[in-house]
This record gives structure tokens, C-alpha cells and sequence, in this order.
């Protein structure tokens, strides 16, 4: 990360040498469009780490391996659309529901619509896409991470 710290500012010096005027208006274009995203992104953020915080792996577990294959896929697959938890602590997770006897397609759905899929970050999705294509994006991946957890089912032979 600091050689991207370093490397930006590299670029910012170069560039106010060679045009300082067209330097200052970039760095006021930027101040301006990091204003209009730091409250919505503040938001997702404070989102984020609440579902963290109030969603533990025993809850998680219970849903998920609770009452078959399909009601866990559809539970897994809405849970992760809705539940924003970074990668890094979802896979190790994913790990720990597969000891624990989730099947892979529950996971599957689960871990794929967690990435892909984003109903706590659509507003900020909404800002920059607007609304019909952030809309299109989250049911378009969706759908993606359906027949990717059918797949994985079919692949580990718990869909027959």
C-alpha cells in the first residue's frame, strides 16, 4: 500500500510542475466527489461492522444446516446478499460451518452472494451507478451465485 501512497504523490508533484493551475482544479474536482461519498460510505461502513458485531457463527450455523438443503441454500444465499463481512473473515468462516457439517452448496450460496451480492452497500452502489444499475448489478449476481451453488452441489453430489 505505500508504494501506491508514494507512487500517487509522485504523480501529484509531476503533475503540479507541469500544470499547476489544471492540479488544482483535479484536487478540487476530488475534494469535492470525496465529500458527496464520505457520509454514504461512513454509513456502510457503521452497517458493516454492526452485522459483524450482532450476527455470531452459532446463528449462523443454526440457519444454515437447519431444515435441508434447499431452505439452507435459500437461507445462505439471503443471508450473505444482506450480511456484510469482508472476505477474510468469510472464508475462514465458510472452513469452520464445513467442519461443522453445512453442506458445500449452502456455502456456496452463502460465501458467493456475500461477495457479490450487496444489500447493506447499495446505497453507495446507488450513488455511483444510480439506482437502475446498481439494482440490475445486485439481482444480476444473484442470480450468478444461485447457479454457482447449484454447480458446486452438483459438482460434490448433494444435488442429484
Amino acid at each position: 500500500m505505500i508504494p501506491l501512497w508514494i507512487a500517487a504523490l509522485a504523480g501529484l508533484i509531476i503533475s503540479f510542475f507541469c500544470n499547476r493551475k489544471k492540479t488544482f482544479q483535479a484536487l478540487k474536482k476530488a475534494w469535492n466527489i470525496f465529500s458527496r461519498i464520505c457520509p454514504v460510505f461512513i454509513t456502510v461502513l457503521v452497517l458493516a461492522s454492526l452485522s459483524l458485531g450482532l450476527i455470531s457463527e452459532k446463528t449462523i450455523l443454526a440457519v444454515l444446516s437447519g431444515k435441508g438443503l434447499w431452505f439452507g441454500t435459500a437461507v445462505g444465499s439471503l443471508t450473505g446478499s444482506i450480511t456484510a463481512i469482508p472476505g477474510f473473515v468469510a472464508f475462514p468462516l465458510a472452513g469452520i460451518l464445513l467442519e461443522k457439517g453445512v453442506p458445500y452448496t449452502v456455502l456456496a450460496a452463502f460465501t458467493t452472494t456475500l461477495m457479490m451480492v450487496g444489500v447493506i452497500s447499495f446505497p453507495l452502489e446507488k450513488s455511483f451507478l444510480g439506482t437502475k444499475v446498481a439494482l440490475i448489478r445486485n439481482i444480476s449476481s444473484f442470480a450468478i451465485a444461485l447457479v454457482v451453488a447449484l454447480a458446486i452441489g452438483l459438482a460434490f453430489g448433494e444435488i442429484l
